[in-house]
């Protein structure tokens, strides 16, 4: 069992009381999905606000990191509830995905923003190539599908970009008053680790696909 299987079965028995109850009420996974998305965008306003009307303070940042990491509890909800629901659909795992890419893309852009508007152009920079990585790996995962290859490779998956995403985040706005060193490089890092390895998982999946293709 690899860390990724070890922290997930981990995650389920804390929250499979949770789940058992949202069943019991009737909440679906799709509502669940749907929340997911408007704590994102949630998140991202809360960035784009600290960015437009607060000076760039960054303590709001670290309530949108706060809001982005509870949002992600929502993704791994989800399809818990629909497996232990026996609620899962077709419709269900297309809707989680699509709305998934946009959580993640919304949050991505409200950072993005910010930099921005902060006056922190490297940093907007890094942080659209992490927004263009973090598409790439999902949408060849999806291509390789579609061609019938199962595709799971690389490191940078969703679960790591939400953890790294949130938690730089957090503490950008943990160390808020911080003089030793520009507490924004806490925020920026993050970015720049899911950048480099978002991208450079897309590639790694698009080389296992070509490998399984040519041994077609």
């Amino acid at each position: 069992m690899n860390y990724r299987d070890y922290l997930q079965q981990l995650i389920y028995k804390i929250i499979n009381p949770i789940v058992r109850g949202m069943i019991r009420v009737g909440i679906t996974p799709n509502f669940i999905t749907t929340a997911g998305l408007v704590l994102n965008i949630m998140a991202a306003a809360l960035f784009v606000y600290a960015g437009v009307y607060e000076g760039g303070k960054l303590a709001y940042v670290g309530w949108g990191g706060g809001i982005v990491l509870f949002a992600g509890l929502f993704d791994m909800m989800d399809g818990r509830v629909a497996r232990v629901g026996n609620m899962s659909s077709t419709f269900g795992a297309l809707y989680d995905s699509v709305l998934d890419r946009y959580s993640e893309l919304v949050t991505l852009f409200g950072i993005f923003y910010y930099l921005v508007l902060q006056g922190y152009l490297w940093g907007s920079i890094i942080t659209f190539v992490a927004l263009v990585g973090s598409l790439m790996v999902s949408y060849v995962r999806a291509r390789a599908e579609g061609l019938g290859l199962e595709c799971k490779v690389g490191f940078m998956q969703r679960p790591e970009r939400v953890v790294l995403t949130a938690l730089g985040a957090i503490f950008c706005g943990i160390f808020d008053d911080c003089t030793s060193f520009d507490p924004m490089l806490i925020l920026i890092v993050p970015m720049a680790v899911i950048a480099l390895l978002a991208n450079v998982t897309a590639f790694a999946r698009l080389a296992h696909c070509y490998k399984l293709l040519q041994g077609k």
